[in-house]
């Protein structure tokens, strides 16, 4: 174990671990720390493998089954970690699904969905980890670059979304603030990622809106993400913080 690590001794549940930002910050808590456990919906196998390389590190891990669509899972999953660890003092709400669209082809089914799992999940996972922190604990939610720019038509609803996201943190914070557990939101901008990969058919367009003209990584979200868990974030609360190579700028 790595003595001057930020986070020894901290317990920690990234939602949809298994692959991407959520993956990366795994492992990076790890590196710091802490004992990780990841959810996921259909990455059995990516997420066994991130809590093989979480071990290798030293530190305890599990992979959890949940559908943050599924109102009972998404609750359920925060305290099957705590369970699994023995308490949680890190709750990074990464999992998201990010359907774009034409408005007109939006269906009430696709705006339910992305709500539910986008925000609904992220509220009761929230409302579950409050009620398991003592003082320290840590709410952080994946937001997106979108919430400060629009780039283009499609993204109505996920835009919707991930702006209701950051209210929330706010109104967590202030909420959760006089029990010394903070709330914040990290946007990043685009992300190189199997999901949106820095050399598809739409990267050139992305890069090019941002001032550093290229795709993030992974890990340079997940460095943000661990700060904002670790000790000298602790003053650090209702806060956006973008991670878009000036995407939004």
């Amino acid at each position: 174990m790595n003595t001057q690590a930020i986070l020894n001794g901290k317990k920690a549940l990234v939602t949809g671990g298994s692959r991407g930002i959520g993956a990366a910050t795994a492992l990076r808590l790890a590196r710091e720390g802490a004992d990780v456990a990841v959810s996921y919906v259909r990455g059995k196998d990516a997420a066994e493998e991130v809590v093989r390389t979480v071990e290798a590190l030293g530190r305890r891990a599990v992979a959890l089954r949940a559908d943050s669509a599924d109102a009972e899972e998404a609750a359920g999953v925060v305290g099957r970690a705590a369970e699994a660890f023995g308490g949680l003092d890190i709750l990074v709400n990464n999992a998201a699904t990010g359907l774009m669209g034409p408005l007109e082809n939006m269906s009430l089914a696709d705006v339910d969905h992305v709500l539910a799992v986008n925000v609904r999940g992220v509220f009761l996972a929230a409302q579950a980890a409050a009620g398991l922190m003592g003082p320290g604990g840590r709410i952080i939610t994946i937001g997106s670059c979108v919430t400060r720019r629009v780039p283009g038509p499609g993204a109505t609803v996920y835009t919707m979304s991930k702006s209701a996201v950051t209210g929330l943190t706010k109104a967590l914070a202030r909420e959760l603030g006089g029990r010394g557990i903070t709330a914040n939101v990290v946007h990043p901008g685009p992300i190189d990622t199997d999901m949106n990969p820095a050399d598809g058919p739409h990267a050139a367009g992305q890069a090019a809106m941002t001032v550093l003209g290229r795709f993030g990584t992974a890990e340079e979200v997940a460095s943000t993400v661990t700060y904002l868990a670790g000790p000298e974030a602790r003053y650090v609360t209702g806060a956006e913080f973008s991670v878009d190579g000036g995407h939004a700028a």
